[in-house]
């Protein structure tokens, strides 16, 4: 490949098609030959120019999915359970986290999620809206056979972020443990909290997602627009945890008064409203609020194995690389069902 296309952004939703020359990995590095790439609330860091530099143009996308087509140097070794590291041919992922410094403070202490250097995908530096990316090995993602492209992608960051929300709690097989939001996050973390073995409370606003929340794993369903949902949690027996999928603060605050006693409450969902609390109900009771950004690439292994053996998969919509700024409009309109894929390998 000696040339590729692309569609870059600039300034605020500023969106080219763009031809570039295709470059060598240097060391450390590796280039993919991207086949699909998942279109995420966050591209909206990059998209509208919430970033250092809006007037610099980058590449959006973190949820790449691709295979490897050139090797720079000092890429190899151990990977995962395969001897060899990564080699031309191997079909990776590349999500939010761009691939650790291994030197910083955080990295020593083994917290790669916080390393102080690490670049994030699709924002700091060029993503998955295009038919190739040189990616740090570092922050590469083994993709198991048995999950397509299509589907590995929204599985490396919204997925992960779901899955390591529930890993956050400390609760039993068989504990209440409520998702609200029934969206490109939470309706993977409905299937994540099933197949973990809780019982489990889907909480959205009207009844319109109702027979989809049962499809997906829920035990129970609360409107909350029809009823206050702490306190249909607490009928329910108070919930060990509640997964915070919408980016809404205020839709957050009443589902505190819900978690049972030392429940927590994971707030998966960035928004720009705070989340007000009253202290007695986190004095009186032992609750907590936490906050949970995504793992590792090792966690993202685990992630994808999880989904692979347990049916875990997330309700995607296809569209071409070219339709990339049509992709993200449907994305942040909230009309996709639920995430929307581009196809880079057509």
């Amino acid at each position: 490949m000696s040339v590729y296309q692309a569609v870059q952004v600039s300034g605020s939703r500023s969106f080219a098609a763009v031809q570039r020359e295709a470059v060598e990995p240097g060391p450390g590095f590796v280039r993919l030959r991207v086949e699909a790439c998942g279109v995420c609330h966050s591209d909206a860091l990059a998209v509208e120019g919430l970033r250092a530099d809006p007037s610099v143009p980058v590449v959006p996308g973190h949820e790449i999915v691709g295979v490897i087509e050139a090797v720079g140097e000092h890429v190899g070794g151990q990977v995962g359970d395969q001897a060899g590291g990564w080699q031309v041919g191997d079909r990776v992922g590349l999500g939010f986290l761009a691939g650790h410094c291994g030197e910083c403070a955080s990295c020593r202490r083994g917290d790669f999620v916080y390393c102080q250097n690490q670049q994030q995908t699709g924002t700091t530096i060029d993503g998955g809206y295009a038919e190739s990316v040189i990616a740090k090995a570092t922050g590469l993602v083994r993709i198991p056979d048995g999950l397509s492209s299509h589907e590995a992608a929204p599985l490396l960051c919204a997925g992960l972020t779901s899955y390591m929300g529930l890993r956050a709690i400390d609760a039993a097989p068989g504990a209440l443990v409520a998702v609200q939001g029934i969206g490109g996050l939470g309706h993977l973390a409905l299937q994540y909290a099933d197949k973990l073995g809780y019982r489990v409370a889907a909480i959205a606003r009207g009844a319109a997602k109702e027979e989809l929340a049962y499809s997906l794993g829920a035990d129970h369903y609360i409107d909350s627009s029809a009823q206050d949902p702490g306190a249909a949690l607490q009928e329910l027996g108070g919930a060990a945890a509640v997964i915070a999928t919408a980016s809404s603060g205020a839709s957050m605050s009443p589902l505190i008064p819900g978690l049972a006693l030392r429940g927590r409450l994971v707030v998966l969902g960035a928004s720009a409203d705070p989340i007000s609390v009253q202290t007695s109900d986190l004095i009186f009771g032992g609750r907590s609020i936490v906050g949970s950004l995504t793992g590792t690439p090792s966690d993202n292994e685990d992630n994808l194995r999880f989904c692979l053996a347990q049916g875990i998969r997330p309700m995607t919509e296809l569209m071409p690389l070219s339709d990339a700024p049509k992709a993200y409009e449907h994305m942040m309109s909230g009309q996709a069902r639920f995430r929307v894929v581009l196809d880079a390998a057509s």
